[in-house]
C-alpha cells in the first residue's frame, strides 16, 4: 500500500453524486487534486431530491472557478420504489449550515444517463466512474447501452457494508438501501468485465473508519491561512455559524458541523465519518488501499434484508468474482492528505477572488 504522492498522468472521472456534505467534500478534494481531470458531475436524488443535488453541484463547482465541468440531473428517485431521502444527516439542502451561493448556471440539457453513454462512447477505455450516492442513474445508463461496462478504464462505488453492519437498517448501508434494484442491476453488468477492471467497493467496513474531527477542520482552516482560529467544539450552541475568513473554509465549516451533530446525536462522538472523500482518492490510486475479491451481489427481496450487500467470499454461489472490496489503508494519510489539498485549494481560490 503506497501512500498519498500526486500521480504524473491525469484520470479522466464521470462523477455521480446525491450531494450530501461528504459528497461535498469529494467533490472540493477532486477539485484540489492536479491529477483529477473531472469530465462530469451527474446528480442523483439520495440525500436531497435531485435538483437540490444539482443545485449544490453547480455551486460548488461555480465557487472553485470550475464552470467548465457539466453537471447533468439524474432520474427524480429510484428504479421502481419512492425516493427516501436524509435532511436529518445532511441538512434541508443537503450541505448541512453552508449556505451556498445560487448557482448563476444551468445543468446540461442531457440527462445523467445520456451522459454516462454518450462520454463512454466518446473515450472509450479512457474513464473512470465514481459512484458516491445511489446507483439509479448507472443502472438506468446501462439499461440504454449494455456494453457500457466495457467502456469504462475503472469504477469506484461508495456502498454497500461487508462483514459489517449497515447505517440505515442492521444489515444496508444507505447509497444500497435507497435503490438496491439499482444496485443489484450494476453489479450485474460489471459481472464479464476483465478482473483487473472490476469495480472497486468502499464500503463502511472501512470508509467509517476515516474520521473528521474538529481538530482536522482547525489544521485545514490554519493552512489555508484562514482567520480567526477555526473551532468547532460539541459545546457549542447547535448551528453555531463559521466567521472564516476564506469562503471554501467558511462553507466547509458550516457543512461539517452539522455532520458531528448528527454523530453525536446518534452516539457515535463528536464526529465525521467521510465516506465518500475517501473513495475519490481511491479512484485516483487504488494503491492506497488494499483489497479482497468476492461475488457480490444485493438483496432486493428480503423482509428485514432488503438493500444488503453479500459478498461470497469463497466462490459457493459458482460465478465469477465481480468486485474488488477495500479492506484496508491508512486512513491517517488518507486524513493528512485531504485536509492538505483542500487548504491548497482554499487558498487557490481565496487568491481568485
Amino acid at each position: 500500500m503506497k501512500g498519498m504522492a500526486e500521480r504524473t498522468d491525469r484520470i479522466p472521472l464521470i462523477v455521480d453524486v446525491d450531494t450530501g456534505i461528504d459528497d461535498s467534500v469529494a467533490l472540493l478534494y477532486l477539485l484540489a487534486r492536479d491529477d483529477a481531470d473531472v469530465v462530469a458531475v451527474l446528480s442523483t436524488a439520495g440525500n436531497v431530491p435531485t435538483a437540490q443535488v444539482a443545485a449544490n453541484n453547480l455551486a460548488w463547482l461555480e465557487l472553485c472557478g470550475r464552470t467548465d465541468v457539466e453537471v447533468a440531473v439524474g432520474a427524480d428517485g429510484p428504479l421502481s420504489t419512492p425516493l427516501r431521502t436524509t435532511e436529518d444527516t445532511h441538512g434541508p439542502q443537503g450541505v448541512g449550515y453552508a449556505v451556498l451561493p445560487e448557482p448563476r448556471l444551468r445543468p446540461s440539457e442531457r440527462s445523467a444517463a445520456e451522459a454516462w453513454v454518450a462520454l463512454t462512447r466518446e473515450r472509450p477505455g479512457e474513464l473512470v466512474g465514481l459512484v458516491t450516492g445511489p446507483l439509479t442513474n448507472l443502472a438506468l445508463a446501462i439499461r440504454l447501452d449494455p456494453e457500457l461496462p466495457h467502456r469504462l478504464r475503472g469504477l469506484v462505488v461508495m456502498g454497500g457494508a461487508f462483514d459489517y453492519p449497515g447505517n440505515t437498517t442492521p444489515v444496508a448501508e444507505w447509497n444500497i438501501s435507497v435503490d438496491p434494484e439499482a444496485a443489484a442491476e450494476v453489479f450485474a453488468a460489471f459481472s464479464d468485465v476483465p478482473h483487473e477492471r472490476s469495480p472497486i467497493v468502499c464500503g463502511l467496513n472501512l470508509t467509517e473508519r476515516i474520521i473528521l474531527t474538529p481538530e482536522h477542520v482547525r489544521r485545514f482552516a490554519e493552512l489555508a491561512g484562514s482567520t480567526p482560529t477555526e473551532s468547532i467544539s460539541a459545546d457549542d450552541r447547535p448551528g453555531t455559524r463559521s466567521t472564516a475568513s476564506n469562503r471554501v473554509v467558511r462553507h466547509v465549516s458550516d457543512a461539517v458541523r452539522f455532520y458531528f451533530e448528527f454523530h453525536r446525536d446518534h452516539a457515535q462522538g463528536f464526529i465525521a465519518h467521510l465516506h465518500d472523500p475517501f473513495a475519490a482518492a481511491v479512484a485516483l490510486d487504488s494503491t492506497i488501499a488494499r483489497y479482497r475479491s468476492a461475488t457480490v451481489d444485493v438483496e432486493t427481496d428480503g423482509r428485514i434484508t432488503r438493500g444488503q450487500t453479500v459478498a461470497d467470499w469463497h466462490g459457493l454461489w459458482g460465478r465469477s468474482s465481480n468486485a474488488q472490496i477495500a479492506w484496508e489503508t491508512d486512513e491517517k494519510a488518507f486524513l493528512d492528505d485531504l485536509i492538505t489539498r483542500l487548504a491548497g485549494l482554499a487558498r487557490r481560490i481565496e487568491r481568485q477572488s
